[in-house]
């Protein structure tokens, strides 16, 4: 969900001098609630200070103050304005990053101040992204799955079947389609892995996997056949047949996008929220399609779940005026005003009436596509997991690298994710 590949130094650097100055929650103007804001594209920036703007009219006694922030610096970020007795009242981040701070004490727990009506409008599948050690850390309000961005003339004329949500491709058929499809100076697929562990460990549900499971009430790491299928059936499409480019693996998913328009790659799969960078830069003429991601067979959910981290908004343990605050929340998180948000993020909202928004309910830029697969979208097998990020950044980044770029074995891969990786998450559960 992060993401770090839009965000300049500059952007950084403000966000680092917004947020050293939040902090009402242990002082300042009690009136006041500091809101930390990551949006970062302009439709989203817009929609989000319109919010602030409409709420501060209705609640003058409980005025909001929008303050930027940037993806690539709020953890770090935050982290210091905690220690410090510094945080923002309300916080946007990421499920992903809500574990470490939970258990720091550094976020409030939501079961005890969510609104019915809130919290019926959102899936337990989703309430799951947020909740561990027995609370609730975030509301989860908007979601991104991963799928498939294609070239229609290409696929069209390749005369395979264009797969629906209702009827995706099987695995097996998106590798025979990735052969049709290489003809050549194109390759059928290209596998964006400058990232690689969140994608894979979050398509490994395809299949029936997980790589983290909970044993014996403790964190551990599995890399079993269901794990690995489709981390081997893209490593087997780059160096055996050659329908992906080896290129590619090196590159962030925005990095595709020149190659993809130029005839180099048929299909790239990207997160949801590409769709906005495809349609604001692709040459005049130039045709697309979004598609679900493949399936995995005999797997639950028809083979369709994918793993999920999607943005939250917390509240601050410290803030003096929780309940103020999650009226806040609750008011930015209203069906037309969560449709809102997703619609300027090219996201999908998480919320049963949101979903439902006639705006967002159109095959335009494929939108319906996003939609249709919500349903399938479950927490992330990492959500909750402490000490998953060293296990990410130590282990998995550099040994999955290695394994896409073919200078280690399956075994080896096995090795390192599995007996390093046990390694630190025991640390963690002393």
């Amino acid at each position: 969900m992060r993401r770090r590949n839009f965000i300049t130094t500059a952007a950084a650097t403000g966000a680092a001098t917004l947020l050293g100055g939040c902090g009402n929650g242990s002082g300042g103007d009690s009136r006041t609630l500091d809101y930390l804001s990551l949006a970062w594209q302009k439709e989203s920036i817009e929609v989000n200070k319109a919010l602030v703007a409409e709420w501060n009219k209705r609640n003058p006694s409980a005025r909001v103050r929008y303050v930027q922030g940037a993806w690539e610096s709020v953890h770090d970020q935050l982290l210091t304005s905690f220690e410090g007795g510094e945080a923002p009242d309300i916080i946007h981040d990421e499920a992903n990053d809500l574990t470490d701070f939970a258990h720091g004490g550094y976020l409030a727990d939501l079961t005890g101040l969510l609104p019915a009506d809130l919290k019926s409008q959102i899936s337990q599948a989703s309430w799951d992204t947020a909740s561990f050690a027995g609370g609730i850390y975030g509301v989860p309000f908007l979601q991104e799955p991963r799928v498939l961005i294609a070239n229609r003339k290409l696929l069209e004329k390749s005369g395979a079947r264009i797969p629906t949500a209702q009827r995706p491709w099987s695995w097996a058929e998106f590798e025979d389609v990735a052969k049709e499809l290489t003809r050549g100076r194109t390759y059928g697929v290209a596998w964006s892995m400058k990232e690689p562990v969140n994608q894979s460990v979050n398509l490994a549900m395809t299949t029936g996997g997980a790589i983290f499971r909970r044993e014996n009430g403790r964190n551990v790491i599995r890399f079993e056949r269901a794990d690995s299928h489709v981390i081997e059936l893209i490593h087997r499409q780059v160096h055996k047949d050659r329908t992906a480019a080896e290129s590619s693996l090196g590159m962030a998913g925005s990095d595709t996008l020149p190659g993809f328009f130029a005839g180099r790659y048929a299909i790239v799969p990207l997160n949801f929220s590409f769709r906005q960078q495809v349609q604001q830069q692709a040459p005049k003429g130039f045709e697309w399609v979004t598609l679900p991601m493949p399936a995995g067979s005999g797997a639950a959910g028809g083979g369709q779940l994918q793993g999920v981290s999607p943005q939250t908004l917390s509240i601050s343990q410290d803030t003096k005026r929780k309940k103020a605050a999650m009226e806040f929340v609750a008011f930015l998180t209203r069906p037309d005003h969560m449709a809102r948000l997703a619609k300027g993020d090219w996201l999908v909202p998480t919320g049963r009436e949101a979903l439902r928004d006639p705006g967002l309910d159109t095959e335009k830029y494929g939108w319906s596509t996003g939609l249709r697969v919500a349903s399938d979208l479950r927490a992330s097998p990492v959500l909750g997991v402490r000490g998953y990020p060293e296990w990410k950044d130590k282990i998995a980044t550099p040994a999955l690298q290695e394994y896409y770029g073919g200078s280690i074995s399956l075994s080896t891969l096995r090795d390192k994710l599995v007996d390093d990786g046990n390694r630190i998450l025991a640390r963690y559960q002393r």
